[in-house]
Parts: structure tokens; C-alpha cells; sequence
């Protein structure tokens, strides 16, 4: 029989494509998109919509019941640079949505749960090359400090009442489909919009910040099949480390020029980059290798060219 699958935050820059290929893989009727807003056409002609506040617990009760939902996926959160405007907000959103979906799977309404965390858990106290899975944190944002609380509240409530929640530590995601979300990586999205457009692009970061990327493609696929592994071959219940590609916006205008020979950038750094400082420049994530077969598929040349001619099919 076909599994449910729930997605909140359906309508983000995760939850889009997210919600597309769980669609093709376990049929479009059987993957429930649910956002505060509308999503884009392909989200909405594809299969159910249920509008949805993450925060009321009871909304997303009656969505579970009335589907049957066995497996939830909760993409819905405050990311960085928003969130530092609106701390309140972005805890209340982070937080709260969090409990809801670890006490359905606690009272055993649902089966499964997926949450996201970031590289935001990590602080100006962490290792910045090669940063370990197991390591000191200290958060400096209100979105990395709630993903930390979000990781020890997951750990705790699989080991207390047996919830079987996954999560990764995403980096920071490149996707030509969906727009980003108000994080601090979403420079290497801008970029290639503005590569295109103008054949210039002014930098937030500066030319020799180096943060840990990822192609959306390998994130879609690491979370699937994170999702499929066996339980018992899981070793980490807060959140896994996951390594991509890590570059500097320096390297990345390189490879544009590359394929843009036109393309210029400056820089002008602004509240974005003691946040950038504050995270790590490279992921070690051979736990996610070792447990689950992890391996990333695009490095900087390859993703390169996927981001510059999807979005020229775009456009087309």
C-alpha cells in the first residue's frame, strides 16, 4: 500500500521540489502540499493542497486524520536573515511547529517524521574546516539556536518516547526552480539570475567567504533516502552532518566567468556577513557516508552549468 507523506512548508524553497519528486515517486494523490500560502503552479496542479498554520497543532491533526498520514516532512521555518529581523517570530515558528509534529508521532498518529536542520547550528567557537558531526556549537542566530534546540528536543524525544524523526544539517541549497527563502547563502542563487540578466552581480559576502553549497538535486535526494533507510542503520536521532560543495563567492563568479566570460562582480558585504563568519567553511559528513550510503553527485563546475541552463530553459 502506498505511503502518506505530509509536507509542510510545501510552498518553500525545499518543500517546492521536495514535494514534486515525493509526487512522481509515491503518486501524486498520495503526497499532501500544505504552506500558509499558495505555491507555484506545478505545486498546486500536481496533486492535494491543504492551506496550514505549522503552529496550530490541531489544524495539522485533522490534515493527518483526514489522510491518513503516515509520515510527516516539516519544512516549514524562519530562515536565517529573517529571522534576525523578527526573533520572536522566527522562534514562535521554529519551535512551535516542531512540538506539534514530534507529539503526533509521540501519541502515534504518524509514523515517521522529517526535520530540517542547518549549518546554523554551528558558532565562531566551532572547527571551520572539515567540521566534525559531533562537535561545540554555539549558535549566534536566532534561527541556528532554535535548530540546535530542534536537535536536542528530536534526540530526546526519539530516545524518550521512541519517535522516529531524521533530520540533516543542510548547507546552503543552489536551485534554478524555486526562489530562496531569506537565508545567508542565497547570494549563490542571486548570482546566476543576475549573471544572466546583467552579466554583473554585487555580493553580499565578501570575495573570500567560504560556506558548505549544495546542488537542491543531491539535498532532494539525501533527504529521500534518508527517509528510506532502515531505522537500525541510523546512529545519529538529532541531525546529520551533510557535505556538498564548498566555495567562496570569489570561486563562484570564476566558474560563471567560465561560461559568462562577460560576468563581473564586486562586493559589498552587509548584516549577512558576521553571520557567514559564524559558520563553517566545509563539512565532514562520513557518518551520513558510513550509515545511509551518502554521496554527494555535483561539484562547482557541474552545478555551474545545471544552474545557468535551467534557468535559461526557463526563460525560454
Amino acid at each position: 500500500m502506498a505511503t502518506k507523506i505530509l509536507i509542510i512548508g510545501a510552498c518553500g524553497q525545499i518543500g517546492t521540489e521536495l514535494t514534486l519528486a515525493l509526487r512522481e515517486k509515491h503518486g501524486e494523490n498520495n503526497v499532501i502540499a500544505s504552506d500558509i500560502r499558495e505555491g507555484n503552479d506545478d505545486l498546486m496542479q500536481s496533486g492535494p493542497f491543504e492551506k496550514l498554520d505549522a503552529t496550530n497543532y490541531k489544524a495539522i491533526e485533522d490534515i493527518v486524520m483526514h489522510y491518513e498520514v503516515e509520515e510527516v516532512y516539516l519544512m516549514a521555518a524562519m530562515l536565517s536573515a529573517t529571522a534576525e529581523k523578527f526573533p520572536m517570530r522566527g522562534w514562535n515558528l521554529n519551535m512551535d511547529s516542531l512540538f506539534n509534529v514530534l507529539n503526533l508521532a509521540k501519541d502515534k498518529k504518524i509514523d515517521k517524521v522529517f526535520w530540517p536542520s542547518s549549518i546554523a547550528v554551528f558558532g565562531p567557537s566551532t572547527p571551520k574546516n572539515d567540521t566534525p558531526q559531533t562537535t561545540v556549537m554555539e549558535p549566534t542566530t536566532v534561527y541556528g539556536i532554535s535548530k540546535q534546540t530542534g536537535e536536542r528536543w528530536c534526540e530526546y524525544y526519539h530516545n524518550k518516547y521512541g519517535v522516529d524523526v531524521r533530520s540533516i544539517r543542510y548547507p546552503g541549497l543552489i536551485s534554478y526552480k524555486t526562489q530562496p527563502g531569506g537565508g545567508t547563502t542565497d547570494y549563490a542563487v542571486e548570482i546566476f539570475h543576475e549573471a544572466l540578466a546583467k552579466q554583473a552581480y554585487t555580493s553580499f559576502l565578501s570575495e573570500e567567504t567560504a560556506l558548505p553549497m549544495m546542488f537542491m538535486d543531491d539535498a532532494i535526494r539525501a533527504t529521500i533516502s534518508l527517509m528510506e533507510a532502515p531505522a537500525e542503520s541510523l546512529s545519529i536521532r538529532s541531525s546529520y552532518n551533510l557535505g556538498g560543495i564548498s566555495f567562496t563567492p570569489k570561486q563562484l563568479a570564476e566558474s560563471i566567468k567560465a561560461e559568462i566570460p562577460a560576468f563581473k562582480i564586486d562586493y559589498e558585504p552587509d548584516f549577512r556577513q558576521p553571520i557567514a563568519d559564524s559558520w563553517p567553511s566545509s563539512i565532514n559528513d562520513e557518518q551520513a557516508q558510513k550509515d545511509w550510503g551518502w554521496q554527494h553527485e555535483y561539484d562547482l563546475e557541474k552545478m555551474t552549468k545545471a544552474m545557468l541552463n535551467g534557468l535559461k530553459s526557463l526563460k525560454s
